[in-house]
């Protein structure tokens, strides 16, 4: 009786590719990954306020989709026969290519033929299959975008004027102060930044601030959380461990023993 053949697993290829304006004000890149270092693992994924388009190119069933703006951590599983193509979109950029708000894919994970209809997704994804090196894969999606584009490749200027704020300040900028400075009710403004953003203002904060931890703390082996919180801008050192834990599930010494190459990929125990 002949042996099953075993699939042999792909080698690890990494490659990006940064749009050119006005497509970069709202993707931070196009990305690309086969393999993996292991043959099965299961990573939890840390929230961040960013869009993923996702597309999965190896064999067999596969999936296309979009991973909205999260606020809870989730779990995924990779294998050493992963091939997955993808959009990181900045917060907020994946806006202009939405037919409804933002808002409706905060913490949702939804195939494309529910975005963009099962005719243009099964188009794209048909071509990107058809189309053979990374490279021109890339420009196809990055062409695409901007072919399908229904709002104007910018941000109301209320919610731009927000980003550059809360960016400088994620941690003392209030939205009744925004809403102020830009003429508009709380209310009005809360709404506005919900839908193109996908999130609230505060809540927008809360995970930015969360992500600049990581961030600064990526590549550091021995960390002095307490000056990290400070200067994160977190009120004292249980404001910080209640945001850090309600975000990723575990404590900051957990997460340093789990952390992965991707800052915010942590290792499932």
């Amino acid at each position: 009786m002949a042996s099953a053949t075993v699939a042999e697993p792909l080698p690890l290829v990494a490659l990006h590719h940064v749009p050119r304006g006005p497509l970069s004000e709202f993707v931070e890149l196009f990305w690309y990954y086969r393999g993996h270092d292991v043959e099965y693992s299961k990573e939890r994924i840390l929230p961040m306020p960013n869009t993923e388009l996702i597309i999965f190119l190896e064999e067999g069933p596969n999936w296309a989709g979009i991973s909205g703006p999260q606020s809870e951590s989730f779990i995924i599983e990779r294998s050493s026969m992963d091939e997955i193509l993808g959009v990181h979109f900045k917060p907020g950029g994946i806006f202009p290519f939405l037919r409804f708000p933002l808002s409706e894919l905060h913490g949702r994970h939804v195939g494309l033929d529910d975005v963009w209809g099962r005719q243009a997704a099964g188009e794209l994804v048909c071509r990107l299959h058809e189309t053979a090196t990374v490279d021109a894969k890339f420009r196809l999606l990055e062409e695409w975008l901007q072919r399908i584009a229904v709002h104007p490749l910018q941000h109301h200027p209320a919610v731009s004027f927000a980003l550059r704020e809360f960016e400088r300040d994620s941690g003392l900028t209030s939205s009744a102060r925004i809403a102020e400075r830009v003429g508009f009710s709380q209310r009005r403004f809360i709404e506005l930044f919900r839908n193109q953003i996908g999130m609230t203002p505060k809540l927008y904060c809360r995970v930015q601030r969360f992500q600049g931890v990581i961030t600064r703390v990526e590549k550091a082996m021995d960390v002095d959380w307490a000056d990290v919180a400070l200067e994160c801008g977190y009120f004292d050192q249980s404001h910080f461990n209640h945001d850090f834990r309600e975000f990723s599930g575990l404590s900051p010494t957990e997460y340093m023993e789990l952390r992965t190459q991707h800052h915010s990929h942590v290792q499932v125990r």
